[in-house]
């Protein structure tokens, strides 16, 4: 999700915009564009908001470094080296 989940929203709310207010039909039975614009914009807030939180949680803070150690044998398999890296 994240950013491509975020900009999909965006454009749904947009789309559900267009059709709630700028497309008129006549009035009848049946489809009519301005609930699906609706549903259209409802669901791309949901969309959004959701897409914030997991781009949001998943970002590192700057000031947290992550180190590991790695471990390596020589050819001969006798001894082990560990490296940090950062």
């Amino acid at each position: 999700m994240g950013r491509a989940g975020m900009f999909f929203s965006v454009v749904a709310i947009a789309a559900g915009a267009v059709m709630y207010w700028a497309v008129t039909t006549p009035a009848g039975h049946g489809f009519r564009y301005s609930r699906v614009g609706v549903i259209l914009m409802i669901v791309g807030g949901i969309g959004f908001v959701a897409s914030a939180a997991v781009f949001a949680t998943s970002r590192q803070s700057g000031g947290v470094r992550r180190s590991y150690h790695r471990e390596a044998v020589d050819s001969d398999g006798s001894t082990v080296v560990y490296e940090e890296v950062r």
